[in-house]
């Protein structure tokens, strides 16, 4: 289970709080306007933005003395967090051994990673050779790697085209339920949450509101959600 206790968030004027929890596999969606604190709270959950106040917790866990990279989690940015001077099956390596020094068996399993994604045959490849769908699932294939129990989205396919991003919300939902991670993901726009999530948060007016329904709503969404879809 993941849990923001009495979470607040401040900096700068921003300011935002969250008392909610979600259970270990979960799919969640938040969704907002732009600067309400969707990005800053999934910051806060990987460790990049420390608390004002509060507790955010993984299964009993107090996640606060943890540094980033001992946090249970994967996240993906819009750049992906793919190195360009490395291949693919090198970033890929990162995330079983910093120092690269993969035994057969880690670099099969690269291999397989990249195979389940559709990049079969591809690792010799850098970023830069690489169309924006590839990338996507490249880093789907990291976080697959990985297999972290918390998989956090921040909009890493917020540049793809409809069809294409579809495709890699589908895959997103795949890689989550084949490790079994519970999904916070990032999102400006409703059909994404409809797509792959059972809950949305709606970050607004400095509140991370708890997890509602998704069809639910969407369907009947409150003055906030209302004003921010245009309704």
């Amino acid at each position: 289970m993941l849990r923001l206790e009495r979470v607040e968030l401040a900096q700068d004027g921003f300011h935002l709080t969250a008392d909610w929890q979600v259970e270990k596999g979960a799919r969640v969606a938040l969704i907002g306007p732009s600067g309400a604190g969707k990005s800053s709270l999934l910051s806060a959950i990987a460790g990049f933005f420390p608390p004002a106040g509060g507790r955010i917790l993984w299964q009993g866990q107090d996640l606060g003395p943890l540094s980033p990279g001992a946090r249970p989690l994967t996240i993906l940015f819009q750049d992906q967090n793919l190195f360009p001077h490395l291949t693919l099956a090198q970033n890929l390596g990162l995330g079983l051994r910093p120092d690269l020094r993969l035994s057969p068996e880690e670099r099969k399993r690269v291999e397989t990673a990249l195979d389940r994604v559709g990049l079969a045959g591809m690792g010799a490849r850098k970023p830069g050779q690489l169309s924006g769908g590839q990338i996507g699932r490249a880093a789907l294939a990291r976080a697959l790697l990985r297999a972290r129990p918390l998989l956090l989205l921040d909009e890493p396919f917020a540049a793809l085209g409809p069809a294409l991003k579809a495709d890699m919300l589908d895959l997103v939902a795949e890689v989550a339920g084949e490790t079994g991670a519970t999904l916070l993901m990032v999102t400006h726009d409703p059909a994404d949450a409809r797509r792959i999530t059972e809950a949305t948060v709606l970050v607004a007016d400095g509140v991370a509101h708890p997890p509602a329904p998704t069809a639910a709503l969407f369907a009947d969404p409150p003055p906030a959600l209302r004003a921010y879809l245009g309704q």
